[in-house]
């Protein structure tokens, strides 16, 4: 029933609907703090009414915080406003069965207003716009995410319930590239691939990490939107399988003072006609659109770090000799830089460390490409790589808090002229609330230190 490499076809849902086979669709946006969100949808009902109109969804769900509070700041959603409805719009590309759900089956949504116009909060519409200034130049991009996770022994209520403290990591010990360490928790790690490998997701590979109970699934490169898409409809089945494995998994780039949970982003351009155009007859196998293309990364990284880096725990995966990037610099093949350049060719490609598993996937590959544009358009030259240790450099430093971060994406001429007033201001203020919040919490690490002592 299941065609396009194991997506659905309108037609074959029909038919699995009328079979008994599949009785839920669900109906799913990503809110910009890249979680799914959306409705469970009865079959008959998706068939007769969804499809053809999409439905309805307060517009808070791009207006709110982590815990889905409503906070002010927000031009397009507040009180005033009175909280009104925006449309998820079916793309039926994105349809396919959830294997690790009875019955179920998944579509993404464009996310627009009443009227039909895009909405500019929208993480998947800001990424369209991107991929659409790309095109105007004759080119596509081709993205791959590394996401890591860690794994724990504990429920998610268990977990909850001990404020997250003292959890049993499902290894003991650094497994990294281990077979008898990844084969502890091969269970978990199998279900996890068999289930994206139906849900239309191209497996290639699994290895354990750095950290206790750290792991890596890797997926085949493809174009920008479709491994966004499928970076999301991962990270929230990763979670849903973990649990009905009475397991944890964790995204958040950093969970404890060892090595954080990184997520990659290789990208490379091809033109509509599909020739590779990054290779070339310059240094080091570069065409000048390579050249080009880097330089604007690094002109915009400190302003666009925060599209990278989105949370307060972000910023604390930036640690010296910790394989995450502190400096503004790129290399082949280097790991201790924020770009590395690797592959040649048709395979030639920037690989960016900035983000972590925290990131939005949406706004990182727009701001990827947003930055390529600007180096491509404005001829910038591309400085001398760097060789060596990139942590013992003089190069400058990537943002170390969020709220350094902020601040140079919203006094950003580039990143405004790229992505608009409106998406820039609304992110500003996402940040603003997770500062406010993070400001008025007293830690754990606070009380240890002041209790008796100070």
């Amino acid at each position: 029933m299941a065609s396009n490499n194991g997506k659905l076809t309108e037609q074959a849902l029909r038919d699995l609907v009328a079979a008994g086979q599949v009785d839920t669709v669900l109906v799913a946006i990503t809110d910009m703090q890249g979680r799914l969100q959306g409705k469970r949808c009865g079959a008959r009902y998706f068939l007769e009414e969804v499809l053809a109109h999409g439905t309805e969804g307060c517009n808070y769900l791009l207006a709110v915080d982590v815990d889905m509070n409503t906070v002010d700041g927000y031009d397009m959603s507040s009180w005033s406003r009175g909280y009104g409805d925006l449309l998820m719009a079916p793309d039926l590309d994105t349809l396919r069965l959830v294997p690790w759900l009875e019955g179920t089956a998944m579509v993404l949504c464009d996310v627009q207003w009443l009227d039909g116009s895009p909405m500019p909060a929208s993480p998947r519409q800001i990424l369209k716009a991107q991929l659409e200034r790309l095109a105007d130049r004759g080119m596509k991009a081709y993205v791959g995410t590394e996401l890591e996770f860690m794994v724990f022994d504990d429920t998610y209520e268990s977990a909850w319930d001990s404020h997250y403290r003292n959890l049993t990591p499902s290894n003991q010990y650094n497994v990294d590239y281990s077979l008898l360490g990844t084969a502890r928790i091969e269970p978990l790690l199998r279900d996890i691939r068999n289930g994206m490998t139906g849900a239309g997701l191209y497996v290639e590979s699994a290895k354990g990490e750095c950290n206790l109970g750290q792991h890596e699934i890797a997926f085949r490169y493809d174009e920008a939107l479709v491994t966004c898409d499928n970076h999301s409809i991962y990270k929230t089945g990763a979670k849903e399988i973990a649990a009905k494995h009475g397991k944890s998994l964790t995204f958040m780039a950093k969970y404890d003072e060892r090595e954080g949970n990184s997520c990659h982003i290789h990208l490379s351009f091809r033109s509509t006609g599909g020739d590779a155009v990054l290779a070339g007859d310059r240094e080091h196998g570069f065409s000048e659109l390579m050249e080009r293309f880097i330089a604007g990364q690094l002109a915009c990284l400190p302003e666009f770090t925060y599209l990278l880096a989105p949370n307060i725990n972000s910023y604390k995966r930036f640690v010296r000799g910790s394989f995450a990037p502190t400096a503004v610099a790129w290399g082949l093949d280097n790991r201790t830089c924020s770009l590395r350049v690797v592959g040649h060719g048709e395979s030639l490609r920037v690989e960016n460390r900035l983000p972590g598993g925290d990131v939005n996937p949406y706004l990182a590959v727009a701001a990827i490409i947003a930055s390529g544009l600007h180096g491509i358009e404005n001829e910038l030259e591309l400085e001398p790589m760097l060789e060596g240790n990139a942590y013992e450099s003089d190069k400058q430093h990537v943002p170390t808090t969020l709220r350094e971060a902020a601040a140079l994406f919203t006094g950003s001429k580039i990143a405004r002229q790229a992505f608009g007033d409106e998406m820039v201001d609304h992110y500003t203020n996402a940040a603003r609330v997770e500062l406010d919040a993070y400001d008025a919490v007293v830690t754990d690490w606070e009380r240890v230190r002041g209790f008796e002592r100070l």
